[in-house]
């Protein structure tokens, strides 16, 4: 009976410590997916679990490891997106086209993620050119107003990051076939700035291919960009001639096929590229032509029902302050606009 209770305290004992060393490993920055295959786009899932000692994070910086490239962020509501591009070490093939430069930093600025609740950071890009076996090191930077939690700490190779206070969140690459190709056809929002296709002949809303009229306003040239399976966010473009003599304001937008949709610009100033929500809409003055594209003025749909893939359409309703209510259906181009 004696050992009995003895063993009864030593599993005790040692669920206590199992859990604890649990906790621990949970209370770090890491990823959802903790592996990625050779040459695949992937979304990079970053997994927030807290604050910093008690306070609201404000502001999550990550640096991208060489190898992890032309990457794009996921949107987040609430939250202001700052990417940094710079050099590679090496150059890489996008379909074709050989590629210097890209985004070596995201930061998700100027939100309000409180202690209590735990959220989630996405970054789509494809590992190239790492060999199988190989660790990729996303340093993170965790603020929380005038907090910083640093999430950098890297083992040296054949090291173990276990021990550590602050290990940066690591994605091992494994071997495997060739799926970028497919994958980035299936890419989500265009980071570059560059439409790569002129949409002046597709028609908005009626099966012929017609523009959509409504007052003063002609609204043609509506597309959207496939995504990848999984990914809650995507973007939507289109073009509004106003004909008449008076400015209006495009002031929102509702679709069926997302939870919310909101109106985004994208400025690019000193290779830092910003995306913000532009909660007053967009004016289109008197004579003049609005266009929403990829890398400037776009719509941003928020937690997809259902990923858009090439040769769906996805139906919105534009609301103008003059023109009233427009519906209008968007053809799903691939990720390229093709």
């Amino acid at each position: 009976m004696k050992i009995s209770k003895t063993f009864g305290k030593t599993f005790a004992l040692a669920a206590l410590l199992s859990a604890t060393a649990i906790a621990g490993a949970e209370a770090h920055v890491t990823f959802l997916d903790k592996e990625a295959t050779q040459e695949s786009t992937i979304l990079a899932t970053l997994q927030l679990p807290h604050g910093c000692d008690g306070k609201a994070t404000t502001e999550v910086r990550v640096k991208l490891p060489e190898g992890f490239v032309f990457a794009k962020p996921q949107p987040k509501a609430g939250w202001e997106l700052e990417v940094i591009k710079g050099d590679y070490q090496k150059t890489y093939d996008n379909h074709g086209d050989k590629v210097k430069t890209g985004a070596v930093e995201i930061r998700w600025k100027n939100g309000n993620l409180s202690d209590d609740f735990y959220d989630t950071f996405v970054i789509q890009g494809k590992v190239s050119g790492v060999e199988a076996g190989t660790s990729l090191a996303f340093p993170v930077t965790q603020m929380c107003g005038d907090t910083v939690e640093a999430w950098d700490q890297v083992a040296k190779e054949g090291g173990d990051a276990h021990g550590m206070k602050s290990p940066a969140p690591l994605l091992k690459v494994v071997a495997g076939e060739d799926h970028g190709h497919g994958h980035d056809d299936m890419a989500g929002m265009d980071m570059s700035g560059k439409t790569g296709m002129d949409m002046s002949g597709m028609g908005a809303a009626a099966p012929a291919g017609e523009a959509v009229k409504a007052g003063d306003l002609e609204v043609s040239g509506g597309f959207a960009k496939a995504m990848l399976p999984g990914q809650p966010v995507g973007g939507g473009f289109f073009t509004v001639k106003n004909n008449g003599q008076t400015d209006d304001r495009l002031v929102s937008v509702t679709s069926p096929a997302a939870g919310e949709v909101q109106i985004h610009e994208m400025v690019t100033k000193d290779n830092v590229m910003r995306m913000r929500q532009l909660k007053d809409g967009i004016a289109i003055a008197a004579g003049q032509t609005l266009k929403l594209e990829p890398g400037n003025l776009h719509l941003m749909f928020q937690k997809v029902k259902t990923p858009f893939k090439q040769g769906d359409t996805v139906p919105v309703t534009l609301t103008f302050e003059k023109a009233g209510k427009v519906d209008l259906v968007l053809q799903v181009l691939s990720a390229q606009g093709k």
